[in-house]
């Protein structure tokens, strides 16, 4: 029989295996208590909300609407009942948490589903505003296009209205105190295309329009100066739009495997491995995981090590302070929503061939929910990495070599938030280390300048030189993780061993020095609050009533990325709001409330709802249910190769292991045979 009948054999069963329903995905199950709310459920929530005598529908908006999740011991007695049965448990009363705006005020309702009623409606009289929506976003942008002193000003530019695209800025906060005056405002800044679908790059500089949200007006506008608008020639990164020379081709690669993936999804929860974990999706933070335990072979049981996961914030503070760029400092989970910029990932390109993809909802404006197809991506990656080897020549006539190639489980999502894009991975490894992934790609926010060289430039100009008539400015990005850490159950602790050099006193060695680990015990909250760089310090969560055979308490690492720190002053106000990046690592006592870092209202908030204000209590942290806060940052001088597009720059952290297993935990894992067969994926 020819390889070729073979081949054709084969895949007209992975046309027939495509077409039955997916195992992996299955729409029967019962709900998780930790799934996120389903598009009838949303639908639900507008009915009730639309329903009830409490709400007037007059201007009705849904800035947000999510899970209200059971307590963390509900949830766990849920999940230990369900080992322990046969039968299936029944799942804690479904809520749901939402925040509208209406007649100007904020809302807070709780909801329950199941008996379609409002547990709590209250008003929100504090400082900050809800999330934006999609909806009102875009409606501004389309007023300056028949406002008439807009289009005076593009006329004055010799620029055709019709090339005009625009976007929204926050306005953020600069000490303004008077709650009477405060609007729900947001700038909107417009570039020009004509010629290239990389707007980004041609701003109308000097040009600046402010919209009130609440009555979708236009309400203060500015045109200050001009400045040459930067060519479109070279900035369309379309791979249509390129002309040779091309780069040489990496050459052709493909991903097999016959046996189909090695994890399996029932409904959001996800075994892999010995992993087993929660997926879930949020209008704000994107991507969450929960409940992530791992099989120990030794103990032959799964071991808690995450209760729930995900970006609470990511803060980019822009390094110009002139008119028309000071308050570029954004909150970007908080004021617009990681999960509602989440794109559909493309099958091979944005996630290999042997994806399998999850949808993602969120409520709309009008309370109706919208889906995000593809929204979530999950994968097994080989990239030819190395789990353990060794290789031993000291025996004499004979020579031992042992490897274990790495085969990991990939879960990414990308959001695209204006120019910039963020691959988020969460990656876990057979080791039992979890590895975050952050990859920053998309557009620099550049301002347009008249400098078409930098001999030209005698002030500072904010920023790097990229192109003619361009500035790519100078800013930060900074990721703060909400990591809700379980070691072996909730009472941990948290532990920093210092590496502390000593002298040698006596004359018992030739050495004068070595260094040893002086290991000290987080009591209160201020003592775990970290300065990434100042001293070699390894940060753990342990388990201080668990222990080893050998009497060490069972742990979990943090091994941080490279520590960068905030460079703005404490009192500017952006950072007065961003105080929580202050110190790269934090740790709380769990409280269900305090999941955002910047506080539950973003939108022009004052600082007073942060991690930084929750931490001033200095609670007791020791051998208790604690949190770790972590935030991967970024200081982005941008250069020429950041231009027209940006390669992806990447930043990472672990959680890993420490002295959580009583040997190597993949000691016994056998190596993978390789195979050349083409892949049968099914799509789901």
């Amino acid at each position: 029989m020819s390889y070729t009948f073979i081949f054709m054999i084969f895949k007209i069963l992975c046309l027939f295996l495509s077409l039955l329903p997916s195992l992996s995905h299955s729409s029967s199950h019962h709900l998780h208590p930790l799934d996120p709310l389903t598009p009838s459920e949303i639908s639900k929530v507008r009915s009730i909300i639309i329903g009830s005598k409490q709400s007037s529908t007059q201007n009705l908006t849904f800035q947000y609407v999510g899970l209200e999740e059971p307590d963390k011991h509900t949830v766990l007695s849920w999940l230990s009942n369900q080992a322990n049965t046969t039968t299936t448990t029944k799942t804690p009363p479904r809520r749901a948490f939402v925040i509208t705006r209406n007649n100007n005020q904020t809302h807070e309702i709780t909801l329950d589903l199941s008996t379609r009623s409002i547990v709590s409606d209250k008003v929100y009289k504090g400082y900050g505003y809800p999330l934006m929506t999609a909806a009102e976003q875009m409606a501004a942008i389309e007023l300056p296009l028949t406002y008439a002193p807009f289009k005076a000003s593009v006329s004055k530019r010799g620029l055709n209205l019709s090339e005009v695209v625009c976007g929204t800025y926050s306005v953020g906060w600069f000490g303004e105190m008077n709650k009477k005056k405060q609007r729900r405002l947001v700038k909107v800044l417009c570039n020009y295309l004509n010629g290239t679908v990389n707007l980004y790059a041609r701003p109308l500089e000097g040009i600046t329009v402010v919209v009130d949200l609440d009555v979708m007006k236009i309400t203060e506008y500015d045109d200050r100066f001009t400045v040459p608008v930067p060519k479109a020639e070279g900035t369309d990164y379309r791979s249509s739009q390129q002309k040779p020379p091309f780069g040489q081709n990496a050459g052709r690669t493909t991903i097999v495997q016959p046996d189909g993936p090695g994890f399996n999804i029932t409904g959001h929860t996800i075994r892999w491995a010995d992993w087993k974990f929660h997926l879930s999706f949020d209008a704000r933070a994107g991507s969450i995981i929960s409940l992530a335990s791992i099989y120990d072979l030794n103990k032959e049981e799964f071991r808690h090590v995450l209760y729930r996961g995900y970006i609470s914030e990511l803060f980019v503070p822009y390094m110009d302070p002139t008119e028309e760029w000071y308050y570029k400092t954004f909150f970007d989970a908080g004021e617009f929503g990681l999960g509602l910029c989440t794109v559909s990932l493309e099958p091979k390109t944005d996630c290999p061939a042997n994806a399998e993809f999850m949808d993602g909802y969120y409520a709309g404006q009008d309370g109706k929910p919208i889906k995000i197809e593809n929204a979530i991506c999950v994968f097994e990656r080989y990239a030819g990495d190395i789990m353990w080897r060794h290789t031993e020549t000291g025996i004499p006539g004979e020579t031992i070599r042992e490897v274990r190639p790495e085969i990991n489980l990939v879960v990414r999502m990308v959001s695209t938030i204006g120019n910039y894009d963020y691959i988020i991975d969460w990656e876990f490894k057979q080791s039992g280390t979890i590895k975050v992934s952050v990859g920053l790609t998309g557009i620099l926010e550049v301002r347009s300048v008249t400098y078409t060289h930098t001999d030209q430039i005698k002030e500072d100009a904010y920023g790097t030189l990229l192109a003619e008539n361009t500035i790519g400015v100078y800013h930060d990005h900074f990721l703060t993780f909400h990591l809700d850490l379980d070691i072996d159950e909730q009472d941990n602790s948290f532990l920093k061993s210092k590496l502390q050099t000593t002298k040698v006193m006596d004359n018992n060695s030739p050495r004068k020095s070595y260094w040893s680990v002086v290991k000290e015990v987080a009591k209160h909250e201020s003592d775990a609050r970290i300065k990434l760089g100042l001293e070699q310090t390894e940060l753990l969560v342990v388990n201080p009533n668990k222990r080893t055979k050998m009497g060490n308490h069972n742990g979990y690492r943090l091994i941080p990325g490279f520590p960068v720190a905030p460079l703005l002053s404490d009192d500017d106000y952006p950072q007065i709001r961003g105080a929580f990046t202050n110190y790269q690592v934090w740790v709380t006592p769990y409280n269900k409330s305090e999941k955002w870092a910047s506080g539950l209202y973003v939108d022009q908030s004052h600082g007073d709802d942060t991690l930084a204000i929750w931490s001033q209590r200095n609670r007791e942290i020791e051998n208790k249910d604690i949190v770790l806060w972590y935030t991967l940052g970024f200081h982005h001088v941008p250069n020429q190769e950041d231009f027209p597009v940006m390669p992806t720059l990447s930043g990472a952290f672990e959680l890993r292991p420490s002295n959580f297993f009583e040997n190597n935990p993949v000691l016994k894992t056998q190596s993978h045979k390789n195979v050349e067969w083409p892949n049968c994926t099914k799509t789901s």
